[in-house]
């Protein structure tokens, strides 16, 4: 199906049979790898300037999934497409504990940021029907959705501020 051609939305249905299903399916077009932020207080750091920054995980807390506007209804079709196009570790929330150090020696006169999260997947996902004469798609909509897995660790950057 996903190799049906798109049809405009208000196109009409011509003297043209095709005998594709009647159906609704979701694609991932798709996919960019990032770290999701645990937004829970204990999992985001700056120290500096210069120095030795040792942070390590306080608190424990989950990463969830974040869906565009109009995506809600649509996660577990998302997440069964994404499990089996992407990785079968992805999910829509993983959970955060305590015992995960991180050390390091910031340059001298800079700051150094740290943010504990999951290595997780941005995902452009769109939902789509058969056509009125079953020869092409439709699209009924679209959206993004951030999804975790189960890795997660620091995310480092380093600024002069």
């Amino acid at each position: 199906m996903e190799q049906l051609p798109e049809v405009p939305v208000n196109s009409e249905s011509g003297t043209q049979a095709c005998d594709n299903p009647r159906r609704t399916w979701i694609e991932i077009p798709s996919k960019t790898s990032i770290h999701m932020p645990a937004k829970f207080g204990g999992t985001s750091f700056k120290d500096g300037p210069g120095g030795i920054m040792v942070v390590e995980v306080e608190k424990s807390g989950k990463v969830q999934r974040e869906v565009s506007t109009g995506g809600e209804v649509e996660v577990s079709g998302i997440v069964a497409k994404a499990k089996v196009s992407i990785s079968a570790s992805i999910g829509t929330e993983v959970g955060i504990s305590i015992g995960h150090e991180y050390r390091r020696n910031v340059t001298s006169g800079k700051y150094d940021h740290l943010q504990y999260g999951s290595w997780g997947y941005s995902v452009k996902w769109a939902k789509y029907e058969t056509s009125a004469d079953r020869c092409g798609k439709k699209l009924i909509k679209s959206g993004t959705v951030k999804l975790p897995t189960p890795e997660v660790g620091w995310k480092y950057w380093g600024t002069s501020s």
